[in-house]
């Protein structure tokens, strides 16, 4: 089999890059457009890919013939800054193998292996035969508008794997999440006289006290799951004596695989009938939400090939796991069904000041993706 290899001083340089250009969700199209012009200069055709938010996904195919696909996926946005740096985070430093900065782990570092293993399959069309595709999306850590847009304009592959930070193994399921807002109508009266009226606050809070044991979360063995109110509000907010005739309460739950939203929907208006409350209640789903999933298939070739190149680079199997955070396989598997494994790089500190990456680790995790990339898309007999 074709061996590959990455150099860190490569991916460093790399990741520098992307990192030193902010790309907070709704400006990413600088980052993009950079991405995009290394991957025509390694000789690629990179296309990008408008979206809602006006900032582009960035695509490239790499066709070589008959044979499946694999969608290799990463996200150029990252998380705002925080207080406390210690340095400029978007410039970043280096301390022995660890590189800091905003987005050195989640995930500049990972977009980087994505484009340094595309380039490796590029130049080497004979070891595989089938089609690569990179992407570089937007805004996965708001609403993920570029993995909605890239599967909505009909995103077709075999397999797909998602290289944020999760070393040593990798993730094959993990939870969902939605948003359920109570929509709360009763109807307004003197202050003094809260008998000729229906206070949709006090409803309103009878339905958020009783909802968490009212409407368990569905189990799992291996994924947690939760209903928390996130929120009530009610009446208005100028000092007026009306009682309230609107409310709202906003409630977040946490989904495992096989849990559908129509259920938890029904649910919950299930139980604000079973308040036999005088207010009207009225539930809605806001954005964002994201399906559970999960690709827990051993025996499946995808599978076969990323163990078996795991095994190659590290000596032992991968601890193949779930994950309760979402990522864009919750897109991409959850609503796409394509099959995804979410494998990258080690590294800390996500979502927080002196983020890092531990750049070996880069390089290891990219040879393990183009080790399975080929064993995946091994050529025809």
């Amino acid at each position: 089999m074709t061996s590959f290899t990455f150099l860190v001083d490569e991916i460093e340089a790399l990741t520098r890059e992307l990192m030193a250009i902010r790309s907070y969700p709704g400006e990413e199209q600088r980052a993009q457009l950079a991405c995009a012009d290394w991957l025509r200069a390694a000789g690629m055709q990179p296309e990008l890919q408008p979206t809602r938010s006006g900032q582009p996904n960035v695509l490239a195919r790499i066709e070589n013939g008959p044979g499946k696909t694999l969608l290799l996926n990463g996200h150029m946005d990252t998380v705002l800054a925080v207080d406390g740096w210690e340095r400029d985070p978007w410039q970043g430093w280096r301390d022995g193998d660890l590189l800091y900065g905003l987005g050195a782990a989640d995930m500049k570092s990972g977009v980087a292996l994505n484009m340094l293993v595309a380039r490796a399959l590029a130049t080497n069309k004979s070891a595989w035969r089938g089609t690569l595709i990179f992407s570089s999306v937007t805004d996965e850590e708001a609403l993920s508008i570029g993995a909605r847009t890239m599967m909505d304009a009909g995103m077709q592959a075999d397999a797909c794997i998602v290289t944020e930070p999760l070393w040593d193994g990798g993730s094959i399921g993990g939870a969902g999440k939605m948003l359920v807002r109570a929509d709360v109508t009763g109807k307004a009266a003197h202050g003094f006289t809260p008998w000729e009226g229906i206070n949709a606050g006090i409803e309103a809070a009878r339905f958020a006290a009783g909802v968490g044991a009212a409407v368990p979360p569905a189990s799992h063995p291996l994924v947690p799951a939760s209903t928390t109110v996130l929120s009530i509000h009610a009446g208005s907010p100028a000092y007026v004596i009306t009682l309230p005739e609107t409310a709202e309460v906003l409630v977040t739950r946490q989904l495992v695989p096989g849990e559908q939203r129509a259920a938890v929907i029904a649910q919950m208006e299930a139980f604000a009938a079973s308040l036999a409350s005088p207010a009207r209640f009225a539930f809605s789903t806001p954005e964002p939400y994201y399906a559970p999933w999960a690709f827990d298939a051993p025996d499946h070739p995808f599978t076969q090939a990323f163990v078996a190149a795991y095994h190659g680079v590290r000596g032992e199997d991968p601890a193949l796991r779930y994950f309760v955070g979402i990522t864009d396989a919750n897109v991409i598997c959850g609503d796409g069904g394509i099959p995804c494994i979410v494998f990258g790089a080690r590294g800390g500190a996500f979502h927080q000041c002196q983020e890092w990456v531990d750049l070996p680790s880069v390089s290891t995790a990219a040879q393990i993706v183009a080790q399975a990339a080929v064993g995946f898309l091994r050529p025809i007999p």
